[in-house]
C-alpha cells in the first residue's frame, strides 16, 4: 500500500516526532509497503522528501494534493506520527475525517481527550480509576496551589508530551518558575501531587478490542523523566517486563484498557502509571494516544516483549486503521 506518514508538526515535540515518523517509514518499506514521507515544518507547510509542497484538502479525497501541480497524489492510508498539539489533539484527525481518508490511531474525540491532561484526568476520575491529586490552573493562582495541592507538585503544560514544559516544585519561587515557563507552551496547566518515592511503569494497549502488553519500567536518570532522561541521555534504564507480582501486572493491564476506553481512544496507546514503592498502590498518570514510536520507544519495545516484532506491529495498526475506516463508511448519514 502506498501510506503517507506525517512526521514533524508545529509543536514542541516537532523533533521527536520526525525521529519517530522516520523509524515508521523505514518499517513501513520493510513491510512491503510504499512510505510517503510528508514533513510538517514548524510554520505549518507540508512538504514531501523532494520538496514538493502538499496539504489534505477538507473534502473527500483519495489522497494528498499537490499544491503547485494542482493534482491529486493517490494513497491508501495515512500514519499522522505527530505527537502533541496541531496533530495529536484531534485536528489533523478531524481534517482526516473531513477527507474521508483511513488514518492510524484515535479520532478526533479520542485524541483531544487524551492530548488535554485535564481532561484526560476527569474521564479517569469518573471511570473510577485512581489518579494523583490533580488540579487545572488558567492564571498564575500559587495561593490555590498551595491549599489545595501542596509541595512536592509537579507543573505540566495540559497540552502537550515528552516531558516539555514539565517542572517539579518544592517550594513558592520554585512553582511560580515552573508556572511561568508552562504558561509558555500551553494557556491551560496541571498542577498535580508528586508520587513520592514511586516506580514509573508503562503499559502498551492495541486495539479495536484492546490488549494490553507486558508494563515496563522507566529507572530514570534525573529525579524524575525529564526530555533530557528521554531523547539525549543513555543513563535511563527501561526494564521489560517490569518485575511485578502477577496480580500487580494483572491491574496495570485492566487499568490500562480502562483508561483507553474511557478517554474513547482507538488503534493504539501508552499507559503510564505510578507504583508506590511502599504500599504497592497503582495511580494511573496519563495516557499517551500517539506515543514515541523509534525502535527504543517503549510502546513497542513492550510489544515486542509480549511477541509482536516491531514491523508486524506497524503493519497491524496499517490494517486497523482500514478496519475502523470501512466501519465507519457504512454508517448511516441521512435518514
Amino acid at each position: 500500500m502506498k501510506i503517507a506518514v506525517l512526521m514533524g508538526g508545529q509543536s514542541g515535540e516537532h523533533d521527536v516526532s520526525l525521529i519517530s515518523g522516520s523509524s515508521i517509514a523505514k518499517a513501513l518499506e520493510k513491510q512491503g509497503h510504499t512510505s510517503i514521507n510528508v514533513t510538517i515544518s514548524l510554520e505549518g507547510i507540508w512538504q514531501l522528501d523532494d520538496g514538493k509542497e502538499v496539504t489534505i484538502l477538507p473534502k473527500p479525497s483519495k489522497g494528498l494534493w499537490l499544491v503547485n501541480e494542482n493534482k491529486e497524489l493517490p494513497i491508501d492510508v495515512v500514519f499522522p506520527v505527530l505527537h502533541g498539539p496541531k496533530g495529536e489533539d484531534g485536528t489533523v484527525q478531524g481534517l482526516l475525517e473531513l477527507a474521508g481518508l483511513p488514518y492510524v490511531g484515535s479520532g478526533v474525540l479520542g485524541s483531544a481527550a487524551g492530548m488535554d491532561k485535564g481532561v484526560m484526568k476527569a474521564l479517569f476520575r469518573d471511570a473510577g480509576i485512581p489518579v494523583p491529586k490533580t488540579i487545572l490552573l488558567e492564571s498564575m493562582d500559587t495561593e490555590v496551589v498551595e491549599t489545595e495541592i501542596g509541595y512536592p507538585c509537579f507543573i505540566k503544560p495540559a497540552n502537550l508530551g515528552s516531558s516539555v514544559g514539565i517542572n517539579k516544585a518544592k517550594n513558592l519561587g520554585e512553582l511560580e518558575k515552573a508556572l511561568q515557563i508552562a504558561f509558555q507552551y500551553d494557556t491551560r496547566i496541571v498542577v498535580e501531587e508528586a508520587v513520592n518515592d514511586a516506580r514509573e511503569v508503562e503499559c502498551s494497549v492495541l486495539g479495536p478490542e484492546p490488549k494490553a502488553s507486558l508494563p515496563g519500567e522507566i529507572v530514570p536518570d534525573a529525579e524524575f523523566y525529564t526530555y533530557e532522561s528521554k531523547y539525549h541521555s543513555n543513563n535511563s534504564r527501561l526494564i521489560i517486563p517490569a518485575e511485578l507480582s502477577k496480580e500487580q501486572i494483572k491491574l496495570i493491564q485492566e487499568l490500562a484498557i480502562k483508561a483507553f476506553k474511557a478517554v474513547g481512544a482507538e488503534g493504539l496507546s501508552r499507559i503510564d502509571f505510578f507504583v508506590k514503592k511502599d504500599t504497592g498502590e497503582i495511580l494511573l498518570n496519563e495516557i499517551n494516544t500517539m506515543p514515541g514510536f523509534t525502535q527504543i520507544s517503549m510502546y513497542p519495545k513492550l510489544w515486542e516483549a509480549s511477541g509482536i516484532s516491531y514491523g508486524v506491529l506497524v503493519d497491524k495498526l496499517v490494517s486497523l486503521a482500514l478496519e475502523k475506516h470501512q466501519k465507519r463508511s457504512q454508517l448511516k448519514i441521512s435518514r
